[in-house]
């Protein structure tokens, strides 16, 4: 422990002019009196570690030493390139390793570029989770994700319905989507992939034997069909509706974008044209409830013909709303 706290030292102290005191305890998440200890240790074993006395002195490396202690790991390598997603690391038990290897690229870059990272963390933000949603982080992701970095099978219990399900898995990919978690994986033995909540699952035994991954296997690629299967999978009703030139065009933000261009497609709508006529047009829901939340938000430049529930429900809503205003 003290080791990789000393190789951490010299790497901060390469990758800038010089430290407080301060700053190296608050770094290296020790007391003053351990980073005194720590750099009478570096020292006496030859590294040049000058300390600068008085109110605002510190610690700094002379005579322009380097250390050889800049090769990225290999799972340090990787976690960099998750490097912009620091909430995602976090979660998933890489924040360690991509700090490592951060302050590694640091101590080996020019001095003029060591503000890279800072100045790139300024300009780039990504913020995974969904609005009005308090993200949580699946207690077993951090067991998943170790197995998934390392090729290892898992043996997980999940829900499935109000049942528990054992099978044992070849994690193959992670994805965060909206701030939720999700596995790609398939079951030993058998080659379809599927895809798995984390929070449903109950229990994870890791550490098994390593598999094979397919060569085959593009997990971008997966989940964008698996997304769309899904999102397609979703619309199982249908309704009958006409819409106005200023209906046709907000329909694609209040239902699912794809649905309602092809929808609009179907019944001859042109991406963008307006002919000024009120158009029939049938769309893919995903339930009736559903419909009636979404299509509302088109108030009277919509109307419902079928089916006959839905058409009876804005009824009585537009009712209500006439008795509220005195209409």
């Amino acid at each position: 422990m003290r080791a990789a706290r000393l190789i951490k030292m010299v790497l901060l102290l390469q990758s800038r002019p010089s430290m407080t005191a301060a700053e190296l305890a608050s770094e290296l998440e020790v007391s003053e009196r351990t980073v005194t200890r720590d750099a009478q240790a570096l020292s006496e074993a030859g590294v040049p570690v000058y300390a600068d006395r008085g109110r605002i002195g510190g610690y700094r490396l002379i005579g322009g030493y380097r250390t050889r202690l800049t090769g990225l790991a290999r799972g340090e390598a990787e976690a960099l390139f998750l490097s912009g997603v620091p909430g995602a690391l976090r979660e998933m038990g890489l924040e360690d390793a991509a700090s490592a290897a951060r302050l590694k690229v640091s101590a080996a870059l020019l001095p003029s570029l060591r503000d890279a990272s800072r100045t790139a963390a300024q300009r780039f933000h990504l913020d995974a989770p969904n609005w009005f949603r308090e993200p949580t982080t699946p207690e077993l992701l951090p067991a998943v994700a170790e197995a998934v970095w390392d090729d290892r099978r898992i043996t997980a219990r999940y829900r499935r319905g109000e049942d528990l399900v054992e099978r044992e898995l070849e994690p193959y990919g992670l994805v965060l989507k909206a701030g939720v978690w999700y596995l790609c994986a398939r079951v030993s033995g058998q080659g379809a992939f599927r895809v798995y909540r984390i929070d449903r699952f109950a229990a994870v035994g890791a550490g098994g034997e390593r598999f094979e991954r397919s060569a085959d296997f593009d997990l971008p690629a997966f989940w964008g069909e698996r997304a769309e299967e899904f999102a397609r999978s979703l619309l199982r009703a249908e309704v009958v509706v006409r819409l106005s030139e200023e209906g046709v065009r907000r329909l694609p933000h209040v239902v699912d974008p794809r649905a309602a261009r092809e929808a609009l497609a179907r019944a001859g709508v042109l991406e963008g044209a307006g002919a000024g006529e009120w158009v029939r047009v049938t769309l893919p829901v995903e339930s009736e409830e559903v419909a009636h939340e979404q299509l509302s938000a088109l108030g009277a430049e919509v109307e419902v013909l079928a089916p006959a529930s839905l058409r009876e429900r804005f009824a009585v809503g537009a009712a209500r709303l006439a008795g509220l205003y005195g209409v």
